[in-house]
């Protein structure tokens, strides 16, 4: 399975979301420089996450995004969704059908055993996104990253934000 880069760029938004203020908001400009993106792709993904209603936005010069619910009330699934859409990564075809072996008019009682193993993964791989909250990805990188690094970001983040 290959997701879009736009979840990627999505879900390290949303980190940085995630450490503003109350009532603070930050540009698509300042998030696109801030990770090195082309603005223009960066607020398809950004409307994706405006239309699931996990960002709110606000116009103006000192307007721009911030989270809509606290970062322990939105979890990674929520996102790739807010991106990928919320569709199975694989679809069964039912080539299976095709099998010259089998008697016309054969009719299979249960989804093929081949879906029945994709989506399953699909769902274990749902499951485990769905488990895993931006607040828990916030506490991750605010150990792993380095505190000046750290610290650096937010101050300039802070200096951006509206």
């Amino acid at each position: 399975m290959i997701l879009k880069s736009q979840v990627e760029w999505a879900l390290h938004c949303c980190a940085i979301l995630a450490g503003l203020p109350e009532g603070r908001y930050l540009s698509t400009k300042a998030l696109a420089e801030l990770h090195g993106l082309p603005k223009e792709y960066l607020s398809k993904a950004l409307q994706g996450l405006s239309q699931a209603s996990l960002v709110e936005t606000t116009l103006g010069p000192s307007g721009g995004y911030r989270l809509a619910r606290v970062p322990s009330e939105i979890n990674f699934l929520e996102i790739v969704e807010a991106v990928e859409g919320k569709a199975r990564s694989f679809t069964c075809t039912n080539i299976r059908a095709n099998n010259p072996c089998r008697p016309q008019g054969f009719c299979d009682s249960k989804p093929c055993a081949v879906a029945r193993v994709m989506w399953e993964a699909d769902e274990a791989w749902r499951d485990t996104l769905r488990r895993v909250r931006l607040s828990d990805l916030v506490g991750t990188l605010s150990e792993e990253v380095p505190a000046d690094i750290w610290r650096a970001t937010f101050e300039w983040v802070l200096k951006r934000a509206g």
